[in-house]
């Protein structure tokens, strides 16, 4: 089986995903959303990769030079706890794609605060279908169960957490994987699911403002049996073609420019009690009754969720807690004119922004 090509530097991650470059043809969105909203499997198609605008990656590189240092120190709190946690045990799995970057940051300033390699890997999880068993399975292999920490860019309403912690408990009834921690660390949490966060405030991570040219040219991960076979490590293809526009190594580099300046008292800390017991899925619930949703998976909550239905989905409305604060997203902004999205101004405690898919169904 050959692995899929990328653009990041096999020192810093190794995709543990099949090449599946040109056996699929990636489908217009609007084509992608009627299929799947029809029944078919999102991870069973590629979408065509959103081709940004000059105008928006100007966007895109003022979030980089005005958020890099905030994304420098949720990355230094993150590798903290996590090396705390498991010291030179710790097995870096992210989840491709967007947890990929995410976790070459922690481990380059693990490598730079504490001068000790960490393994770091990238595989596949699939709402619907669970995370790629088979790679689990290699990691380990090579490196045995303990120490294992999944990680992820930031945290929605904490559906992979749900897919995570249901696998594990899978995987654990074979006695190997019995300390599998099913943990999902991230650099964003407003959604209040896990321990293990650079921070809870819900603030963009630039990476999340581009697909794959921030991804190491890596495409979303894809599960189809004609071409996934059984031993088969989930799919993805290689974007060539856009090698002049990579920003994936950019993005690192620019981050971690700022290792040397991090500031561990940077994030206001949040008593959670004022929420009343209550988490992002209760506040995305609501969303839902008062829009009258019924698919609460077409309710996403967070900018990094936001930012990837403006890009990968069918957008239907672009929800903010206040108008007045539209400024500090303006890729939002932008891509809410470019594809003419309506932005509401809603009442949210815990999320900044919130995306609402277009219901389809009727059209089909």
């Amino acid at each position: 089986m050959k692995l899929v090509q990328t653009s990041y530097d096999s020192k810093d991650v190794t995709f543990l995903l099949k090449d599946i470059t040109g056996l699929v043809t990636p489908l217009p969105t609007e084509e992608r959303e009627k299929l799947n909203q029809s029944g078919v499997h999102y991870s069973e198609m590629l979408p065509l990769e959103y081709e940004p605008t000059q105008k928006y990656m100007e966007i895109y590189q003022e979030a980089l030079d005005t958020l890099s240092y905030k994304t420098a120190n949720a990355t230094a709190i993150l590798s903290d706890l996590l090396y705390e946690k498991y010291g030179e045990k710790l097995v870096l799995v992210s989840l491709a794609r967007a947890g990929t970057p995410i976790g070459i940051l922690i481990k380059r300033f693990i490598k730079y605060k504490y001068n000790v390699e960490i393994p770091h890997y990238s595989i596949s999880i699939i709402r619907g279908k669970g995370i790629d068993k088979n790679a689990v399975r290699y990691i380990v292999e090579k490196h045995g169960a303990y120490g294992i920490q999944f990680i992820d860019g930031w945290i929605g309403k904490g559906a992979i957490n749900k897919v995570l912690k249901e696998a594990c408990d899978e995987l654990k009834t074979d006695g190997k994987y019995s300390q599998l921690d099913d943990s999902l660390a991230v650099l964003s949490d407003p959604a209040f699911v896990t321990e293990y966060c650079g921070t809870h405030e819900d603030f963009l991570i630039p990476s999340a403002c581009l697909n794959s040219t921030v991804s190491g040219l890596v495409s979303r991960t894809f599960h189809r049996e004609d071409i996934i076979k059984e031993n088969d490590f989930h799919g993805a293809i290689y974007y060539g073609e856009m090698k002049e526009k990579d920003k994936s190594i950019e993005f690192i580099e620019k981050v971690e420019s700022y290792f040397d300046k991090i500031d561990y008292n940077y994030f206001e800390k949040v008593d959670i009690s004022k929420f009343g017991g209550r988490h992002g899925i209760d506040e995305v619930r609501q969303i839902s009754k008062d829009f009258g949703i019924k698919d609460i998976n077409k309710v996403k909550p967070g900018v990094g969720e936001t930012t990837r239905v403006l890009l990968r989905r069918v957008p239907y409305k672009v929800l903010v807690r206040s108008l007045n604060d539209l400024g500090k997203f303006p890729h939002i902004k932008r891509l809410c004119e470019e594809k003419n999205i309506e932005i509401l101004e809603y009442p949210m405690e815990m999320y900044e922004v919130c995306g609402i898919i277009k219901d389809l169904a009727s059209d089909l």
